[in-house]
């Protein structure tokens, strides 16, 4: 399924080649369109999620120790590139995430397992307005290692075992469909190493973070369970949260003209 995706991009890619001049100088610079990209998509809205997964921490368990080396830890993170990408013939969905990090290894691992390819093993928790303080909880890892020790936090359990957040918009338990397409290295886009160098020399200068790509296919729309002992902002739990101009925010009603 990965594979006919690439081959797709390459398709539309090489078309797409056939109709441009080849002269590339009369182009915008690559960090002009990166800043012109960035203000414009500070004025939309995108929706905020978090992912959750489990990994083996064999850092802190003893060799000895069996049991702590296959005990499940739950991990986290907050996703600001979330999207729904097609529902036939499978629902898929797509997100990005910063690499070097412990859920992209979590995920690429788990994806790298046959038996697990139709197994979910993340669930993508879609967040609610109420629910600011987990986004910004699951963002930063630095602060807060084990999220799911926090108070804030509550969760209960997928039938996979994994953590699925109390009062998320909705909860969607996943499987990626193959290994994350790395998005600082371009070359599975081009048919050829020219195309692809010539490329690089337009948008040399950028900030250096490095993002992955990964495609999940939904198994299973998870039912959400409601928060204990938090009745202030019923109504703000059914409406989704959103990151817009660097806040976070919800959706309103247009008024009538």
């Amino acid at each position: 399924m990965l594979q006919s995706c690439i081959s797709a991009v390459r398709y539309a890619r090489h078309n797409l080649n056939l109709n441009l001049p080849r002269n590339y100088s009369s182009a915008p610079s690559a960090p002009t369109v990166k800043q012109s990209l960035r203000k414009l998509l500070r004025e939309t809205a995108q929706p905020v999620a978090v992912v959750t997964s489990t990994l083996l921490d064999h850092e802190t368990a003893p060799r000895s120790d069996l049991s702590a080396q296959n005990q499940k830890i739950f991990h986290g993170a907050t996703l600001s590139s979330f999207t729904s990408i097609a529902l036939d013939p499978h629902p898929l969905v797509a997100f990005s995430l910063r690499v070097p990090s412990r859920m992209a290894l979590a995920l690429n691992a788990h994806a790298a397992k046959p038996q697990m390819q139709m197994t979910s093993h993340m669930v993508v928790n879609i967040l609610s307005a109420a629910q600011p303080h987990i986004a910004r909880l699951f963002s930063s890892p630095d602060l807060h290692p084990f999220p799911f020790e926090e108070s804030e936090v509550q969760w209960t359990q997928s039938a996979d075992g994994l953590p699925i957040i109390k009062g998320a918009l909705g909860a969607l338990s996943c499987t990626v469909v193959g290994r994350s397409l790395p998005l600082s290295d371009t070359r599975w886009l081009y048919s050829s190493m020219e195309e692809w160098e010539a490329e690089v020399q337009q948008v040399e200068g950028g900030s250096g973070l490095a993002s992955e790509l990964f495609i999940a296919r939904v198994l299973r729309v998870e039912d959400v369970q409601e928060p204990e002992d938090q009745l202030e902002n019923d109504k703000l739990r059914t409406l989704p949260l959103l990151y817009h101009k660097r806040s976070y925010t919800t959706v309103g009603k247009i008024p009538n003209p």
